[in-house]
């Protein structure tokens, strides 16, 4: 089992983190059968946010018992000192613990320093001062944040989205976070579920001194990388030929399903339908064909024009378009 410590936080964690973001779709019971599985098979670091609906209260119900034994992640949206500490209240107890080990600013559109105006980075020191958070930790999806966050040494652990199809500006992201010894965690290691070779996608982190969080939401798929833990699958050629036409098929714009766009005011599925076009060509057609999905994409035609999903998203996308032309596509093959 390999083994990984997060920077200069110290802490040392299997290499094989628990995405907690897919348990919202499933019940209490089963979410707490597949978090215990989880960690009676040595996984010890779960990633979990306030956004995350009810995730925060499954992983408090599921392992509150054994709390002293794992490492909890978790993340405030908030943009004021006030909303932050209510967050922090909630997530303290939904998740039937005392202290965060890692919290995070979820996604900012800015770096919150001392002194910015929004109070942020300060709440988060006085938190630190009366132990109910360790670590003080951020996410992103931007370049230009998550270089900031690292050139201004507040922060312990950056969260960052790295598979094999990373940029090399993705992999200098790594690179830079590491040289400062910040921990490094990796969120859509199977980018959004476009990768569907996961033990390609293992093997090729296996080589970066990088946390992954895998989001889990089905027995299944948490057997295959509790089986990697023993048996870690090695880069060969066969998988580079695999990684080499992945990055050929999902080079340029294309939706990494981070959710940042929803809700959606016309109640289109954005995070899916403006992937359609790759899910109809690296999975069964049968699941994509079905009626279910055929009334999600119809809803395209419902759009407002608004423009708040392109304003949200953090790529830059000009996700109407691209639902447009994933409508189009899609059409083609009903």
């Amino acid at each position: 089992m390999q083994r990984i410590t997060l920077g200069k936080t110290g802490i040392t964690v299997n290499k094989n983190g628990f995405g907690a973001l897919p348990i919202q779709r499933i019940s209490m019971e089963d979410s707490a059968k597949l978090l215990r599985k989880a960690y009676d098979n040595g996984i010890d670091y779960y990633d979990t946010a306030r956004f995350y609906t009810d995730s925060e209260e499954k992983i408090g119900a599921a392992l509150h018992e054994v709390r002293k034994n794992i490492i909890i992640a978790t993340k405030t949206g908030a943009l004021t000192a006030g909303d932050f500490w209510k967050d922090l209240e909630t997530s303290l107890r939904l998740l039937q613990t005392d202290y965060i080990d890692i919290y995070q600013f979820h996604n900012p559109p800015f770096c919150p320093k001392p002194g910015d105006g929004s109070g942020l980075y300060e709440a988060m020191l006085e938190a630190q001062r009366q132990g109910k958070i360790i670590h003080i930790g951020i996410t992103n999806h931007r370049l230009s944040v998550a270089h900031d966050a690292i050139d201004s040494d507040l922060y312990e652990v950056l969260q960052f989205p790295f598979s094999y199809l990373a940029s090399d500006k993705d992999i200098e992201v790594v690179k830079a976070c590491l040289n400062k010894k910040m921990g490094f965690v990796c969120m859509k290691a199977l980018s959004g579920g476009l990768i569907t070779d996961s033990a390609t996608a293992y093997a090729y982190l296996a080589d970066y001194d990088v946390l992954p969080i895998w989001g889990v939401q089905h027995e299944n798929e948490l057997d295959e990388f509790i089986s990697y833990q023993d048996n870690t699958p090695a880069m060969n050629e066969e998988r580079w030929e695999k990684v080499r036409q992945d990055r050929e098929m999902l080079k340029g714009d294309f939706c990494r399903g981070c959710g940042y766009c929803m809700p959606c005011p016309a109640g289109i599925d954005i995070c899916n339908c403006a992937r359609m076009s790759l899910f109809l060509r690296r999975a069964p057609l049968s699941v994509y064909l079905a009626d279910e999905w055929k009334v999600k994409m119809k809803q395209i035609e419902n759009c407002l024009h608004c423009n708040q999903c392109k304003k949200k998203c953090p790529y830059g996308l000009d996700t109407p378009e691209l639902l447009r032309r994933n409508y189009e596509d899609f059409k083609t093959f009903i």
